[in-house]
């Protein structure tokens, strides 16, 4: 997978992308089972920038995160799903529980989230904007959520 950026070459990748003027915009999270609000998200964070880089929970992080049923789809498998969506332009895979390393490494133009967040509570958002970066929350489309359908295929009995 050509897109998919390793984290120690990061700062040197998106130097060379920003020498071009191009605006980099920065989101992050599981996308163990894509659906539409994670498509909305993503379309939403594409039209605030040229290019979109999207940190991926590990396996392993997930894990930590979410509990040991989880993730449902592979890291590399995730990755994949998440480079076929036309919004995305590059994926880095990270460890940790928060981005923030990476985000320190892209120094994003623009940290996007999704949901209901505070832009405070938002990890890397004080880097960025310090960096003289915007952070933007675009609304989850209501309804949608991983662990939402997750329980409705774990719990439910068929009829």
């Amino acid at each position: 997978m050509n897109n998919v950026l390793r984290s120690s070459s990061l700062d040197i990748f998106f130097s060379k992308i920003r020498s071009e003027n191009k605006k980099i915009v920065f989101t992050n999270g599981c996308f163990d089972i894509i659906h539409p609000g994670h498509i909305h998200v993503l379309s939403q964070a594409k039209l605030l920038g040229d290019i979109l880089v999207v940190g991926l929970n590990s396996d392993k992080s997930v894990k930590n995160l979410k509990g040991k049923e989880r993730p449902l789809v592979n890291e590399s498998d995730r990755a994949k799903i998440l480079l076929s969506i036309k919004y995305v332009d590059y994926v880095t895979i990270f460890d940790e529980s928060t981005p923030k390393d990476i985000i320190e490494k892209i120094k994003p133009d623009t940290l996007v989230k999704g949901g209901d967040y505070i832009v405070d509570d938002i990890v890397g958002s004080k880097f960025v904007t310090d960096s003289g970066g915007k952070v933007e929350i675009v609304k989850f489309l209501d309804g949608y959520s991983s662990s939402n359908y997750i329980d409705c295929l774990l719990y439910t009995s068929p009829s």
